[in-house]
């Protein structure tokens, strides 16, 4: 361990992971720790299940659960937008090597006391109850607005300047209802509360089309989610950086940061110091460099059934915007299931989770675990909210931000490439694939050797995936009357 690096790693959590790897791949020399024994940190996948119930002080998991090896619990749930960040980090980084995925089967939104199917094509748009015929085509005219739009083309703009417009102000242009704007707001644009109102309009239109994009992947919603468990994506990242020369080591103790003059110069673990040129860390190896700003709650819960009013899916999201309940945020539900190889046959896990508001977490779940159904077992954890007090340039620790209530990993990657470019000084360039180096070929095979599942949606498939141009289903639905098949071509 008395050796120098570029950079020092403490936590496998995902983001530490996913930068990891990318800074390998850049060239740079890494060393990569963990307190802990097992890979994912605070984003754990718990397995065998005994270990969920011990981390929970819960005893023993009845045997009607089946094994327990057969169970892969996200501690943090979430899926992967099909056309977003992190799936594209997948590819440029050729992690996709490593994993295999599946299509959520459906998203859904909390609307007037009952949740309603975002529509995925024309059929489930023309029988959605989500809007009155007149709404429709109100909405109708956003979406082309959305679609034809060109930022950097004025004559796209209808008169509406989208950088120097407001969020609320383009709402207004099409005398969008309050359901509406909950709908597209939380439902497509993925914003955590309605603070976004005052947004350039460009962001909102950028959200749009990211959904639209991953809806168009696949079709039926446009999430992913990785089988046997998003614990599955930190490994992944760390058998990149292991191709590339990084250096992993689990189990090891962090006694303290070395500084000198204000900078880190080393981490120190058993008596031992590794120099580094910078260090990149979870909160929880600097708390006094951190500040709280808020608190999560989430409950994870077994059911033996799928979740009521969702078609029987073996996979689910599902949203339900501030607004419809009284709150300042929205409350998230997602659902996998033995499909997923993350619980025994015929089992599922719902997870529910909030920012927290009030002095009882719990109850301000209530909306979303009343359309659980029965729950067999529920695990309740609340977890602070921590971000780090400076952005790391002058003592050149940085510190990612605790991973927040939503159900997907847009806010995360934001964060892992904010920490890159303040870490490098530069963006990551995803206009490139980066292919192992020449002599990795070995440890790649041997490494194909320990992987328990074959890859479906391989590196090739999903780079074809990303080249498709078409505009998603949901939005020709209320737009452009075009068969399903002419869509796929």
């Amino acid at each position: 361990m008395d050796e120098s690096y570029d950079v020092i790693v403490l936590g496998t959590g995902l983001k530490e992971c996913i930068l990891s790897g990318m800074l390998s791949v850049v060239g740079k020399k890494v060393l990569h720790m963990d307190r802990n024994k097992y890979y994912g940190g605070e984003s754990a996948s718990m397995t065998p299940l005994e270990e969920l119930y011990t981390k929970f002080n819960m005893g023993c998991p009845p045997p009607e659960f089946g094994r327990g090896r057969d169970w892969n619990v996200d501690l943090i749930p979430k899926f992967l937008m099909a056309n977003g960040q992190l799936v594209k980090t997948l590819i440029r980084t050729g992690v996709t090597r490593y994993l295999e995925f599946k299509s959520v089967e459906g998203s859904f939104v909390y609307k007037g006391n009952k949740i309603h199917k975002v529509p995925a094509d024309e059929r489930e748009a023309l029988g959605s109850s989500l809007m009155g015929m007149f709404e429709k085509r109100r909405f109708r005219k956003f979406l082309i607005y959305v679609q034809e739009l060109d930022e950097n083309d004025p004559s796209t703009w209808q008169g509406l300047d989208p950088h120097k417009c407001c969020v609320k102000e383009l709402y207004d242009k099409f005398s969008l209802d309050g359901g509406t704007v909950d709908f597209t707001g939380h439902a497509l644009s993925l914003y955590l509360s309605d603070d976004y109102f005052n947004n350039s309009a460009i962001d909102i239109i950028k959200r749009c089309k990211l959904y639209s994009d991953s809806l168009a992947r696949y079709g039926k919603s446009p999430y992913l989610y990785p089988l046997y468990g998003l614990g599955e994506l930190p490994q992944g990242f760390a058998r990149l950086s292991a191709i590339y020369g990084g250096t992993y080591m689990l189990d090891k103790q962090v006694d303290e940061l070395v500084m000198e003059d204000g900078k880190v110069v080393g981490v120190k673990s058993q008596g031992q110091v590794a120099k580094c040129k910078m260090v990149i860390c979870d909160p929880s190896y600097a708390p006094e460099r951190c500040k709280k700003v808020g608190q999560v709650v989430r409950a994870i819960c077994i059911l033996d059934h799928p979740i009521p009013n969702t078609n029987n899916a073996l996979s689910c999201q599902i949203i339900i915007p501030q607004n419809q309940v009284d709150r300042k945020n929205d409350i998230y539900v997602c659902c996998v299931s033995h499909a997923h190889n993350v619980a025994a046959k015929s089992f599922y896990l719902a997870i529910v989770s909030t920012t927290v508001e009030t002095d009882k977490p719990e109850e301000e779940l209530s909306v979303g675990l009343n359309l659980l159904g029965c729950i067999r077992q529920k695990f309740v954890s609340i977890s602070d909210l921590l971000e780090p007090t400076d952005d790391g340039t002058q003592s050149q620790i940085f510190i990612s931000k605790s991973y927040d209530a939503t159900t997907h990993f847009e806010t995360t990657c934001i964060d892992v490439l904010d920490i890159f470019k303040r870490a490098t000084g530069e963006d990551f360039d995803f206009s490139k694939s980066i292919p192992p180096p020449a002599d990795a070929w070995c440890l790649l095979y041997s490494l194909a050797g320990h992987v328990q599942h074959p890859y479906t949606l391989s590196q090739e498939g999903f780079r074809k995936s990303l080249s498709r141009d078409d505009f998603s289903f949901f939005f020709f639905s209320f737009s452009f009357p075009r068969s399903s098949s002419s869509l796929k071509n």
